[in-house]
């Protein structure tokens, strides 16, 4: 049994006062709008305290069994928050402060107390974004693999391993049946037999998606986990948190989270090189884009995955999912990417 409260039902003042060292008289619990979270509970405490911050975010297991066997199978909790205990300080780009964080792999119960990011907006991915706002975003990302560049971060697991090569084949045999079925109107004749090759593409795929060089990647780096602030973007849900290639979170971005007007006023592939090498890398731009055709074409995975299988709760939720489907689907036929996949590997 956890020696944390696992859920916002069973917090108390005396125990928000232990993890965070200094008294709590009391609090309140808020829970966001429909569709906020999927992996995780995430809920605002508003504090009665003498010192510290008047709100802070509470992050608990997903109370939806699916998404929390999801979550456990790829260690998604204990990933972020180790992540929040080793790696956060060391990254150049802005995350919540963490003032708690605490994993039992045993059973895979977790809490996390972090900075509330008010005063911030948060993005929307079903809204999408404007140009201005991708470009800020994608100079974040080149920002954060600049300064996670070549070398592993401490216990960071490869992208490339048995846990997600497996369940990603899983999860899009499951899922695609669905997808069919209730998004058939998203999905072009060209990605119709290629969706029937998907898993076995998935492990050639991630096998070229992560040769060197790779970097420290977010992988799940959409407009749902990103913040905006005047001149700073902040990135939270650090539960995927990996080594990968770096056209990982571009391409997840891209595809899945620009609408498609957006997505056509930029190169936004040659943009992101450019800021990434004006910060010191030297990274060849054809391998760029050769990579981020493949890691689209793998991404489709996730989005078949989220609205194919996952309890997405609500109408917000089922919105998330056929937007990010639709989004991907577009852009992987915009790119030649079923094309590609035919004559892959």
């Amino acid at each position: 049994m956890a020696s944390f409260p696992t859920s916002p039902d069973v917090l108390t003042a005396a125990w928000l006062s232990k993890a965070l060292g200094y008294s709590v008289r009391g609090f309140r619990v808020s829970h966001f709008s429909e569709g906020a979270g999927v992996m995780a509970l995430v809920t605002r405490l508003h504090l009665e305290a003498d010192q510290g911050p008047d709100s802070l975010i509470a992050k608990f297991p997903s109370p939806a069994a699916e998404n929390r066997a999801v979550a456990q199978l790829y260690n998604m909790y204990g990933r972020e928050v180790h992540f929040y205990q080793q790696i956060a300080e060391a990254i150049h780009l802005r995350t919540p402060a963490c003032q708690y964080a605490e994993f039992d792999p045993d059973t895979n119960d977790f809490v996390l107390l972090i900075e509330d990011l008010q005063g911030l907006r948060i993005g929307d991915q079903v809204v999408g974004c404007t140009r201005q706002e991708a470009l800020a975003v994608i100079d974040a990302i080149a920002e954060l693999h600049s300064s996670g560049w070549g070398a592993g971060a401490p216990a960071v697991i490869s992208h490339n391993n048995p846990m997600q090569r497996d369940g990603m084949i899983g999860g899009f045999r499951a899922g695609w049946p669905a997808v069919l079925e209730h998004f058939g109107d998203l999905i072009p004749e060209a990605a119709l037999p290629v969706g029937e090759r998907i898993p076995d593409l998935v492990a050639p795929l991630l096998d070229r998606l992560c040769a060197e060089p790779t970097c420290l990647a977010h992988a799940d780096v959409r407009l749902d986990n990103i913040f905006f602030g005047k001149d700073e973007i902040v990135l939270v849900d650090w539960q995927s948190v990996c080594v990968s290639a770096p056209e990982q979170d571009l391409a997840y971005f891209v595809t899945q989270s620009l609408p498609p007007k957006v997505r056509a006023e930029e190169d936004w592939l040659a943009h992101y090189h450019a800021s990434l090498t004006a910060r010191g890398i030297d990274y060849p731009i054809e391998r760029c884009r050769e990579r981020f055709v493949v890691a689209s074409l793998y991404l489709l995975c996730y989005a078949v995955i989220i609205a194919g299988t996952l309890d997405l709760g609500n109408e917000r939720g089922q919105a998330l999912g056929r937007t990010l489907l639709g989004n991907a689907m577009s852009a992987l036929d915009e790119m030649g990417a079923f094309t590609f996949a035919s004559n892959f590997p």
